[in-house]
């Protein structure tokens, strides 16, 4: 093991080696597993890890660390008799880890080897590794702080910072030092990353030492450009097709895009321009990769490319970490991300398409590296990324954090003021999370400390935003829970509504008889009740355009939300057809993101006058309801509301008469 800290993630070379031959078929995973990096470290990594109570181990991308760590661990009995927990910041990576870690270890998915993502549990009491996200590790901590039944927690990804990730750090280092202060079997904590502020981990787990794993599995060779670029799309564009024509069919492409919207259009232009090429070029597949698109069609990156034919897959960062596509020889970096940002001053949390830091950037150029050599072309200039963030800024210190401290509240945090975050929130953001909670009914003060109200405490049981929660909550007043659990679980799971650009005019014919002139949230309602009247039939999910898999995740997110609301004794009746209670219930629970529109027809939010429009994909668009809620903003050329409702402006008052004579006599000052 080198320890060599400031060996740089990849190598840049001035000039592109040329073709290198195609690959034979891939070899047997246990020959797959001993050619790894971390292999040839694994003696002395495992006696130095059975020392430690706490280490922070940095291995490049590609390395082995996250699949074959785990299972060192096990085979040589440490975290005996406990479960080993890796932890992942997104559930597509935790699934498919475990299924290729089962498959190395030759059993059953869900047995040794298990998963547990939210609404979605593959592990059972024989389960010894376990690939959780941080969110559902965090939520099994509120039922058991001293997370009794783990014996070693893996926080992997960890520079990825997510809101709950940094939550937890805080969470399993309490639970570390109270079982050892208790003289309970100790808890080893191992955190991981290929990029990381490696002083700031170290310091913050008191001082853990740092492992560093030597060698990247393959070389890879990046590129900038000599130029910015105005339009990192037409860049990207350019650099496909490039590449298509001077590479062999057998090296394939991995681009990194924004979102959904501007991948499936660059899908189009791609595959038009594939049909016009002159001969004796290699066929084209491309394949869009992001998270709300059908399983089934997300599976298509990772099979294996027809011998003659040249994959391009077009991404979000759900490629960035963890997931290995095979074949992949190039990447395309536009070096741009959608993330979230949230200020305190108006309340507004918008997703806003930005930079990536240099740890996003390296991660990215790792993906060219996991099998063979590889090629990053990065789409802007060495001086530009120079001047990038070195880390990507914490979630928790860009997102609204009324989630994290009602989870802290449940977990009877005293002070979540002063809870030991790794990187602290500015306590304006912690403030206004407590008045969201306050208005909302969660939280109150008791003798000088703030605690749940009962209210609170039913909100913190569903994993869920708080306004959806409350408004769970209170539907039985409005005699609607069946119509509000349908509604919260369609907005749980990634889009239900599948709309390839190329299919614009079937799309909206197949639409039109879903569409209610009340909003989105009534439409999708809509949407849930045919595919219930057809038994979700295959066919009819096709001719309707309609996500099949995220519709059956969804009735499973609904049958959770309905146990849960059984557990808590709430009646549950349906409005039958009453859709203004649905949209009323609606009201109380969304107050805080209502919008008005304006004498010049403009929309503004009501608590901050944030000039705000409708997003083109919402059967409103045309129309110019007088009031609205919603349930997000996104910020591209404008500042966007998504799904929204209709409802009336003397319901919000009705919901928190006191907040908005509060905004009026603001307004009138």
């Amino acid at each position: 093991m080198a320890q060599d800290s400031e060996a740089p993630p990849a190598k840049r070379l001035k000039a592109a080696p040329p073709g290198t031959p195609p690959q034979s078929a891939p070899p047997p995973a246990h020959v797959q597993r001993r050619s790894l990096p971390i292999s040839a470290a694994r003696g002395p990594l495992l006696a130095r890890l059975r020392r430690l109570d706490t280490a922070v181990l940095i291995g490049e991308t590609g390395s082995g660390k996250t699949t074959q760590l785990p299972q060192y661990l096990y085979e040589v009995g440490i975290g005996h008799p406990g479960t080993i927990a890796v932890t992942q910041p997104r559930r597509v990576a935790a699934v498919t880890l475990a299924a290729r870690v089962a498959e190395e270890k030759r059993t059953e998915l869900g047995r040794l080897v298990g998963y547990t993502v939210r609404f979605d549990d593959c592990s059972c009491a024989e389960t010894r590794i376990r690939f959780l996200t941080d969110g559902m590790l965090l939520r099994e901590a509120i039922g058991d702080p001293l997370l009794h039944k783990y014996s070693v927690v893996i926080l992997d990804e960890a520079h990825e910072r997510t809101i709950h990730t940094d939550v937890l750090f805080g969470v399993v280092k309490a639970a570390q030092k109270k079982r050892k202060e208790r003289g309970l079997r100790p808890l080893k904590v191992i955190v991981m990353s290929a990029t990381m502020d490696v002083d700031l981990f170290s310091q913050y787990f008191n001082g853990a030492p740092v492992i560093y794993l030597e060698g990247r599995q393959h070389p890879i060779d990046i590129f900038y450009t000599k130029e910015q670029q105005s339009d990192y799309l037409q860049a990207a564009l350019v650099s496909i097709f490039q590449i298509h024509q001077e590479a062999p069919a057998c090296q394939d492409i991995l681009v990194f895009l924004t979102g959904q919207e501007e991948i499936e259009a660059m899908t189009k232009t791609c595959r038009d321009v594939a049909q016009h090429l002159p001969e004796g070029c290699p066929r084209m597949t491309v394949l869009p990769l992001y998270a709300s698109l059908p399983h089934s069609q997300q599976l298509r990156a990772f099979k294996p490319t027809p011998e003659g034919c040249r994959k391009v897959i077009l991404s979000t960062n759900i490629a960035e970490t963890s997931i290995t596509i095979a074949g992949i020889k190039f990447v395309v970096d536009t070096g741009m991300v959608k993330a979230k940002k949230y200020s305190p001053e108006t309340g507004l949390e918008v997703l806003a398409v930005q930079q990536v830091s240099k740890a996003q950037a390296w991660q990215r150029t790792g993906r060219a590296g996991r099998q063979e050599s590889g090629i990053c072309y990065r789409l802007y200039t060495e001086e530009d990324f120079e001047k990038f963030e070195e880390m990507t800024t914490p979630e928790i210190q860009r997102c609204n954090l009324a989630s994290v401290v009602l989870q802290l509240l449940a977990l009877k945090i005293p002070n979540v003021l002063t809870f030991d975050f790794m990187s602290k929130p500015s306590p304006d953001a912690i403030q206004a999370a407590i008045d969201q909670l306050d208005l909302l009914g969660a939280v109150t003060q008791k003798e000088g400390q703030l605690v749940l109200t009962p209210l609170g405490k039913k909100m913190a049981v569903f994993p869920l935003d708080p306004k959806f929660s409350k408004a769970i909550l209170l539907s039985p007043k409005f005699h609607c829970a069946e119509e509000i659990l349908t509604i919260v679980s369609l907005l749980s799971v990634d889009s239900v509504l599948h709309n390839p650009p190329a299919q614009r005019d079937e799309v909206q014919a197949a639409r039109r008889k879903f569409i209610s002139s009340e909003g989105d949230h009534l439409t999708l309602l809509n949407v849930y009740r045919a595919y219930k009247n057809v038994n979700g039939h295959k066919g009819w999910c096709r001719e309707n355009f309609i996500n099949g898999r995220n519709m059956k995740l969804m009735a499973e997110v609904r049958a959770q939300l309905r146990d849960i609301c059984v557990k808590l004794s709430l009646p549950l009746e349906s409005c039958r057809g009453d859709t203004g209670s649905v949209r009323r219930c609606l009201a109380h629970g969304l107050f805080m993101h209502a919008a008005e529109l304006r004498p010049d027809g403009s929309y503004g939010t009501v608590d901050s006058q944030q000039a705000v429009a409708i997003h083109p994909s919402s059967v409103l668009f045309q129309a110019r309801p007088a009031c609205v809620v919603y349930t997000g903003l996104l910020r591209t050329s404008r500042c966007y509301m998504r799904d929204l409702c209709v409802v009336d402006a003397e319901w919000l008052h009705e919901a928190a008469p006191e907040y908005f004579r509060r905004k009026l006599r603001t307004a009138n000052n």
